[in-house]
């Protein structure tokens, strides 16, 4: 990966009036721009085809679980003893803004549901900077938690627990990373919950020195660099710069660490993303320890599967082919 001069990287774009956020004297942000949200659809008899329903869990940190079930499952589960595979979601946002239940998740992951005939279980987290890293991680950690003890009908009657896929978007394909490297290291903890792989949507990682891609797309409109580098500021923990093993993996963490990852990796990326350098880089990275490492490069920009629906569908149907041929 090549790398550039930090001063060569000039962003004109100021990160706060972007995010519209504004920082407060104890540390915490106001966050000024209100994005949408939507409302679980647990009713069978709503016209929706997906259910989904909100699940509590940690009242502490006001986190929760929102599962989504296609229809069909349901009327089908008389005749079929076939389950369905179980994809674990964390969601993007520079792990500062954005919510499960934000209209944007929501319906990427009802489409996902429905097109991978898959159960989807989206981790509602708590943001920096009122809880840095790796906070995050403990939430997502708690989620599969719950899922290897649940009684929740949904989790034993229609999803193969033993077929998980951890699956993030930016920073929660970073939280998916992160995550799968506590499994791989601790895996009896998590039986009957079996990981068969992780799905990197567009990750989020970082680092102190620029890279090709991050110059060149400086002053992107999607995701400007002084954006990424505000993100990181908040959610690092004190006293951490961008080369911490949470924002740049590849600088700090060797080949026995990687290695524990024993299951294939999708890294779904666009040309267009400030990020692609070390997009690509993770997955060589992973690719030179051992670790089978499926990678798709397209045409686009950040987050544009949420942001465009119509592009879901390509994307979608790579994730199915990586599901179902592992």
């Amino acid at each position: 990966m090549s790398q550039q001069p930090q001063e060569q990287a000039l962003c004109t774009i100021d990160p706060y009036q972007f995010l519209q956020i504004t920082k407060n004297p104890d540390g915490s942000i106001t966050r000024l721009m209100s994005f949408p949200t939507a409302a679980a659809t647990p009713d069978p008899d709503s016209p929706s085809p997906v259910l989904s329903k909100d699940i509590l869990l940690n009242p502490n940190n006001a986190t929760f679980l929102r599962l989504y079930l296609p229809r069909n499952a349901i009327s089908s589960s008389s005749s079929s003893s076939t389950k369905l595979p179980l994809i674990v979601y964390f969601h993007g946002g520079g792990f500062i803004i954005l919510s499960a239940s934000s209209t944007l998740n929501h319906d990427f992951c009802s489409e996902m549901a429905n097109h991978l005939s898959a159960v989807v279980v989206s981790v509602k987290y708590r943001l920096a900077p009122e809880a840095r890293l790796p906070a995050a991680y403990d939430d997502a950690t708690e989620a599969l938690q719950w899922l290897k003890a649940t009684d929740e009908k949904w989790i034993r009657e229609f999803s193969d627990v033993s077929s998980c896929y951890l699956m993030g978007t930016s920073a929660g394909a970073n939280m998916a990373y992160h995550v799968g490297l506590r499994v791989a290291s601790a895996v009896d903890e998590f039986g009957p919950l079996k990981m068969k792989g992780l799905i990197l949507h567009h990750p989020f990682f970082g680092g102190s020195q620029r890279t090709e891609s991050e110059v060149r797309l400086a002053n992107n409109p999607i995701l400007p660099l002084s954006v990424t580098d505000l993100m990181w500021e908040l959610a690092l923990p004190f006293g951490a710069d961008r080369d911490h093993e949470y924002c740049n993996p590849p600088v700090v963490q060797d080949a026995d660490v990687i290695q524990r990852i024993g299951w294939e990796v999708l890294v779904a990326a666009c040309v267009g993303d400030p990020m692609i350098d070390r997009q690509v880089e993770i997955g060589e990275k992973l690719r030179s320890r051992g670790v089978k490492v499926v990678e798709h490069v397209r045409e686009g920009y950040h987050f544009m599967e949420h942001m465009e629906s119509t592009k879901a569908g390509p994307l979608f149907n790579i994730i199915k082919d990586f599901i179902y041929a592992s």
